[in-house]
């Protein structure tokens, strides 16, 4: 018996993985968060498929659950949105299901600041502009940031900042941006990206409250900060220039100092 952490992807049933889709189609038992995941991705589940909503299950009850199938020896399918390598709760799911001896397996998914970047159409790493992207998300009731990880520290890198969770609490987000990114810098937020209800706010840090306000966006969304988004004066990347030696493959000729 194995339980596959799926990621589900953004939203859009035709984002998830040609794996993600070909477990969904042959799943017994499905888990999965309603609140996050769309009925949209569980479309193709085969009749018969037990579904599970575990939006209001607490995690042992989870536990519990998965363990009762480990005794049957039927599969789990535990779907997760975006992708499970980012807030997800797989590192507590993972360390209980070790505790238990059962085995699982990871299948990445389409995360949601890849499906927000595409939403924009902007690439996140621009030549001389910004070449760091930082993931992120403010203190909150799941659990609080770690000492050194607060958006004020981090901002004094300068670095595309990508944060989660955080819709609900832009005044403060805004308010410990400004010093580093200065009032004008531009943001973007995505909300439900790839869904039929997408919506996307283009602002800057200082307007950042009232205008997420004004959409009506509270949660399931993406807030980007940092000047790639407006970024349109930079230098041709090196890796596409005549002048870069190449072999008679293509292939880029090592330079020796």
């Amino acid at each position: 018996m194995t339980v596959y952490f799926i990621g589900a992807g953004p939203g859009a049933a035709d984002l998830l993985t040609v794996r993600a889709d070909r477990l969904i189609r042959h799943a017994s038992v499905v888990m999965y968060a309603g609140s996050i995941v769309p009925e949209s991705v569980l479309e193709s589940t085969p009749e018969g498929c037990e579904l599970i909503n575990t939006a209001r299950m607490p995690l042992d009850s989870i536990m519990e659950t998965i363990a009762s199938y480990h005794e049957k020896g039927i599969d789990v399918l535990r779907l997760q949105s975006g992708d499970p390598s980012v807030y997800s709760a797989l590192a507590e799911q993972v360390r209980r299901l070790t505790d238990l001896g059962i085995d699982y397996e990871v299948v990445p998914g389409v995360p949601a600041f890849a499906a927000a970047a595409a939403t924009l159409g902007h690439e996140l790493t621009v030549p001389t502009i910004g070449q760091t992207v930082i993931l992120t998300r403010v203190s909150g009731r799941a659990s609080a940031m770690p000492e050194g990880e607060d958006l004020d520290t981090l901002g004094k890198s300068g670095a595309t900042l990508v944060i989660h969770l955080a819709a609900h609490d832009a005044e403060r987000v805004a308010r410990e941006l400004e010093p580093n990114y200065g009032a004008e810098c531009p943001v973007a937020v995505v909300a439900y990206a790839s869904r039929e209800n997408e919506q996307v706010v283009r602002t800057t840090v200082e307007k950042l409250p009232q205008d997420i306000a004004a959409a009506g966006i509270t949660r399931t969304a993406v807030i980007i900060v940092g000047k790639v988004l407006s970024a349109t004066q930079f230098p041709d990347s090196f890796l596409y220039s005549d002048d870069r030696p190449r072999d008679e493959h293509g292939r880029t000729i090592p330079c020796v100092h």
